[in-house]
């Protein structure tokens, strides 16, 4: 068995259908067109299919000729509402982009399952392809956990994988055991003050300042209250204060996206937000209330089942193809609620074009990030590996 060279003969087939994925992306959880298009691309394959109830999920179970266990491949699918300017000609024109690479996932895993389709004979075991929507902050493999993913085959998995494009050089696959990606919250802030004339603040509690304080003050504080080797970032993105120029308004607010890789700093930095944003508050003369939405967990990779896939990897690729990742990335994933439950492990698979400056190469969600899909045949023998390696072992 040859997987890579399989994978190669494949890839036409998945270039297209992710050209088709990436002309026309949907977002959040209910997916149609992309459901249909998957459904199609692995009619005929022999497998178990349930679509979703809440959302347009597909989940495919392949039960190989011999007895052995489960093992799960995930593939994401929904785009995001970014207006494309890549000037691909088959770029999206709905408004919307698959601006984080879902649809190279989506059209990988479909390779993934014909490849192992035709080995079904000799696949000790079972592998369920999980075909998510809602990634994107939709919580998506959340809601499939809950309606039955992992007990669909019959038997939970003993193993999950997933692979992410990235901007990189082209082909190499990253990983590491352990924490690999953020988790996420959002932190809301409203201060509550007394408005009135802009001209006479001091007949006023003005809650700008004091939100202006509280901006600068959640910077300082994330520098000087937590180990720099168990980082938290804070970025403010979102301020809003007044309808009038010259009114003082009575509140103002603040939205903030959070990234933590412990849930010792998740619970210390709920404490100092609260006593912060209070502190300062209070001191102009006004009070604040403090939400925090804690969205994703971190991501973390089994170190046992990571070190596995790694020299998997390198058996497929070859060593110089598979690096380990020196730190996390500051990112998050919802593949986390899964790993939360499986032990297994996420990969970065970098595939920016030929000839682009390194320097200068956009990111995910940006308008203008360039994926080459030629890494389709290698992405999806690389996931057919894992899962056949996994059950051989």
């Amino acid at each position: 068995m040859d997987l890579l060279a399989e994978g190669a003969a494949l890839l036409p087939a998945l270039q297209s259908l992710r050209r088709e994925l990436h002309r026309d992306p949907e977002v959040g959880l209910q997916l149609p067109r992309t459901q249909q298009r998957v459904l199609d691309a692995i009619a005929g394959l022999d497998l178990d299919i349930t679509v979703g109830t809440a959302t347009s999920s597909v989940v495919a179970v392949l039960r190989g000729g011999l007895p052995g266990p489960v093992v799960l491949l995930r593939g994401d699918m929904d785009g995001l509402p970014v207006a494309e300017q890549t000037g691909l000609d088959f770029a999206s024109d709905n408004g919307a982009m698959h601006a984080c690479g879902h649809d190279l996932h989506t059209a990988g895993l479909v390779g993934a399952a014909h490849l192992l389709a035709a080995h079904r004979d000799e696949l000790p075991g079972t592998v369920v392809f999980m075909f998510q929507p809602g990634e994107e902050g939709y919580n998506g493999a959340s809601i499939m956990l809950g309606e039955g993913l992992l007990d669909v085959a019959g038997a939970r998995p003993v193993a999950a994988f997933a692979a992410h494009v990235a901007p990189g050089p082209y082909g190499v696959f990253a990983t590491r055991g352990g924490p690999l990606m953020a988790g996420s919250s959002e932190l809301s802030v409203t201060v509550r003050g007394a408005g009135g004339h802009g001209s006479m603040p001091f007949t006023a509690a003005d809650p700008v300042p004091a939100l202006a304080e509280i901006v600068t003050g959640l910077q300082t504080m994330t520098t000087r209250a937590f180990d720099v080797f168990d980082p938290v970032v804070v970025s403010v993105t979102m301020l809003e204060a007044g309808t009038a120029v010259n009114v003082i308004p009575d509140r103002a607010s603040l939205r903030a996206t959070v990234r933590t890789l412990s849930q010792a700093s998740v619970d210390k930095l709920i404490e100092r937000t609260r006593a912060l944003a209070e502190g300062v508050a209070s001191a102009h003369g006004c009070t604040a209330d403090v939400d925090f939405d804690v969205l994703y967990p971190v991501t973390v990779n089994d170190r046992f089942e990571t070190e596995r896939s790694v020299d998997t990897l390198r058996s497929l690729l070859g060593e110089e193809r598979v690096q380990l990742a020196e730190r996390p990335a500051m990112g998050s994933e919802d593949f986390a609620f899964v790993l939360q439950e499986v032990a297994g492990t996420f990969l970065m698979v970098q595939c920016s074009p030929p000839g682009l400056d390194s320097s200068a190469v956009a990111f995910n969600h940006s308008p203008f990030v360039l994926f080459d899909d030629a890494i389709l045949g290698d992405l999806a023998a690389a996931l057919a590996h894992l899962a056949w390696s996994r059950l051989h072992a």
